[in-house]
């Protein structure tokens, strides 16, 4: 598997290659099944295994095999070839399926993870400890996390305040947030991570101070108006919304006037990239012709 991997999958996996494929639209990773199976078992034939195993989930009523989803990934002949893959939250579902024992690491590791959120449930500083712990390890200043947090509870004020005003599904969230981010910044919030270089991770987690603090004063912004003008479903919100991304981005010429350049950056805090999948299979073909020719 190569730079685009999931770094928790990358780390379980120990950097063994699993083909995946990243679905933009979506923002999710769909990895091929017999390569985790081929890692996990003993297997001569993972195809084989693999086989075996879906049938045995189809008979037990599993809902597993109804999330496969076909994608063509590079098989090992350089062709492009239909190949059973599963989302995240279906590979670890898969490994937890798999009798074996190179899969018990792993199936301890998901115990653990369950454990942990549990665990926070009865006592919710230990997410947040947590939380501070991980952008501590990030090299984030207590300032940064601090002002961070803050920004997650406003803006579930902001959510509040549309749900309040007949906005129920995840998508109409979706499309008030890009809402605010085209009038601000031009972009909708997949097409800033993008231009950033980052796919599941956090945005906000990858902004300058400026960035951050534009963001912030949309949804603030729209939150207040929200409250004035009390619209109420996805459209009335839209306006709403475009209103409150307006004052972002007024505050955002206003500093650009003065810096005499753009506040929006390719800056992220990533510690590696992400590389284009058809020019890493282009290496790869190359690699594969010249190792021939010798």
């Amino acid at each position: 598997m190569d730079n685009n991997k999931l770094e928790t999958i990358s780390n379980l996996f120990e950097g063994k290659e699993i083909r995946s494929v990243w679905d933009s639209e979506k923002e999710e990773y769909y990895f091929s099944v017999v390569d985790i199976i081929s890692v996990l078992t003993d297997s001569n034939v993972p195809k084989r295994y693999w086989s075996d195993l879906k049938r045995k989930l189809t008979e037990e009523g599993s809902q597993l095999y109804e999330n496969i989803v076909q994608l063509k990934m590079k098989a090992n002949d350089g062709k492009m070839r239909e190949t059973d893959t599963l989302d995240t939250k279906g590979i670890l579902r898969l490994i937890e399926s798999i009798p074996s024992p190179k899969a018990e690491p792993f199936k301890l590791w998901l115990a653990q993870m369950g454990k942990e959120r549990i665990d926070e449930v009865f006592d919710p500083e230990l997410a947040i400890n947590r939380a501070v712990d991980y952008y501590r390890s990030r090299g984030y200043d207590d300032n940064w996390i601090k002002a961070r947090m803050t920004g997650v509870v406003d803006r579930r004020k902001l959510t509040d305040i549309w749900k309040e005003n007949g906005i129920t599904k995840n998508i109409e969230y979706a499309v008030l947030t890009n809402e605010i981010y085209q009038a601000w910044s031009g972009m909708k919030a997949s097409e800033y991570k993008e231009f950033k270089g980052i796919r599941k991770e956090s945005l906000r987690d990858n902004m300058t101070d400026i960035e951050v603090a534009l963001t912030d004063l949309g949804e603030i912004a729209t939150r207040e108006l929200a409250k004035k003008h009390k619209p109420y479903g996805l459209e009335e919100n839209k306006k709403v919304a475009n209103m409150g991304g307006h004052a972002a981005k007024v505050a955002r010429d206003d500093i650009e006037k003065n810096l005499g350049e753009t506040v929006i950056t390719r800056k992220n805090a990533l510690n590696y990239k992400y590389l284009d999948s058809n020019k890493l299979n282009k290496k790869r073909l190359q690699k594969g012709k010249n190792d021939e020719s010798k």
